[in-house]
């Protein structure tokens, strides 16, 4: 089991994601717990006035919402009596177990799961400190509920338990509603989970998704008054359907997906990312090091096969000006350029081709570190390529040339192996 918590500073906009979603007919209501009433005696309106009384108790709280989501396993099927005992026992578990809290059981994805919403002010006002909540008391119930109710262990499971399908351009091409609800299940995905540092790595990752976010051109409207427009793509990568303005998600965003708020991640996540810079770097290196897998096809095959995928940009004649590697595993994304030189647009084609050729690579550099090209434009982003494209990067030379290259040497010795230096005895006696 998975359990994800996220909090908000609209609790409407928590209930109604919901309810939304028992009206489409995608999801029930299971329970409502610690209510006056009956569920089965309730109106919308009640359960709402109910979160949002208690919440009420403490104007201080502004992020009060707390909606909470438990995945299970592809594959297990829980009764609705064993998913309400979950669901109370979890809370019980977490602290919330005295809060009014509503239990949404959905079925618009393969796997089964819960969605719960609640607020973190308690009826006498207090407020529930939820500082560490998903490492300690989140984490450790899980466990043990895993154990109570023989559910998969999230720690053994071999496949991902949450999955977010790329968007049906064809699907969604001829109306506002259901753009709007396509790109929402993607940024639910990506915008908390995914490490990126700038727009142009966050259009890597929503690109895989058929979803690209847009500031328009320098000097329009849009962009001077920072605005930022989420648009559908078509399989060649072209804008299709309506685009809608960021600031229209806030009934089903809590935190609305502007700039400010993608801003605000970049900071967070340059440190948050940092540990995984290791991963893509030794991946990388691997996928280059054998002669007969030396060239960005082979190397884009090799890292798909560690969930790394690679996203080249690339202008109207072919030519690669950027790249980014998008580390699935660790919802880590690096422009390549980030990661080192040799591990930009310009350093891999020359790890691919040898240094006997430098004349394309000089022209890529021309264009490194440029932001990716809005969805309007004609410039072609992917995470596959065609064998034809890349022929020319093929390796020439051979496992010599290679290893004699002082950029790729392995100087590194541990320390435990050097010898230690011996110092000279300082003579500290005093003159007489």
């Amino acid at each position: 089991m998975v359990a994800i918590i996220n909090t908000g500073n609209s609790i409407r906009a928590a209930f109604m994601y919901n309810e939304n979603k028992v009206e489409e007919g995608v999801a029930d209501l299971i329970m409502a717990a610690n209510y006056p009433m009956d569920l089965t005696d309730m109106k919308r309106d009640h359960r709402l006035n109910m979160l949002l009384k208690t919440a009420a108790n403490n104007d201080n709280v502004k992020r009060n919402s707390v909606h909470i989501s438990l995945n299970f396993a592809a594959g297990e099927k829980l009764s609705q009596k064993v998913l309400t005992g979950i669901a109370a026992e979890y809370m019980e578990g977490i602290g919330f177990g005295g809060q009014p809290f509503l239990v949404y059981e959905h079925k618009d994805v393969a796997h089964q799961h819960l969605h719960i919403v609640t607020v973190k002010v308690r009826p006498d006002g207090s407020r529930i400190d939820m500082q560490n909540i998903g490492k300690v008391q989140s984490q450790q119930t899980r466990k043990q509920l895993e154990v109570k109710y023989g559910l998969v262990k999230a720690e053994l499971s071999k496949q991902p338990v949450l999955e977010v399908k790329a968007v049906n351009a064809a699907r969604v091409g001829y109306g506002k509603t259901q753009t709007k609800r396509a790109i929402y299940n993607v940024l639910c995905a990506v915008l908390k989970q995914y490490k990126y540092t700038s727009l142009a790595e966050l259009n890597a990752v929503l690109r895989l998704y058929n979803v690209t976010a847009e500031r328009g051109s320098e000097g329009s409207r849009l962009h001077k008054h920072r605005g930022l427009l989420y648009r559908v793509l078509d399989a060649d990568g072209m804008p299709v359907g309506v685009p809608i303005k960021a600031s229209l998600f806030p009934e089903m965003f809590p935190d609305k997906p502007t700039l400010n708020y993608i801003e605000s991640r970049y900071i967070i996540n340059e440190t948050l990312r940092q540990p995984d810079e290791k991963r893509v770097k030794s991946a990388i290196d691997f996928a280059l090091i054998h002669p007969d897998r030396s060239s960005i096809q082979s190397m884009i095959k090799e890292l798909n096969g560690k969930g790394i995928a690679t996203v080249l940009r690339q202008n109207q004649d072919g030519l690669i000006y950027g790249i980014t590697f998008i580390d699935h595993q660790t919802k880590a994304v690096f422009n390549g350029s980030d990661l080192g030189k040799q591990y930009s647009a310009k350093g891999i084609a020359e790890r691919c081709k040898g240094e006997s050729s430098m004349q394309k690579s000089q022209q890529i550099s021309q264009f490194e570190n440029k932001e990716m090209p809005d969805a309007g434009s004609r410039s072609k982003s992917s995470n596959t390529i065609n064998s034809a494209d890349f022929e020319s990067y093929s390796r020439e030379g051979n496992v010599l040339d290679e290893l004699l290259k002082v950029e790729y040497g392995a100087d590194y010795l541990p320390r435990q192996w050097k010898k230690r230096r011996k110092g000279k005895r300082r003579n500290n006696s005093n003159n007489l």
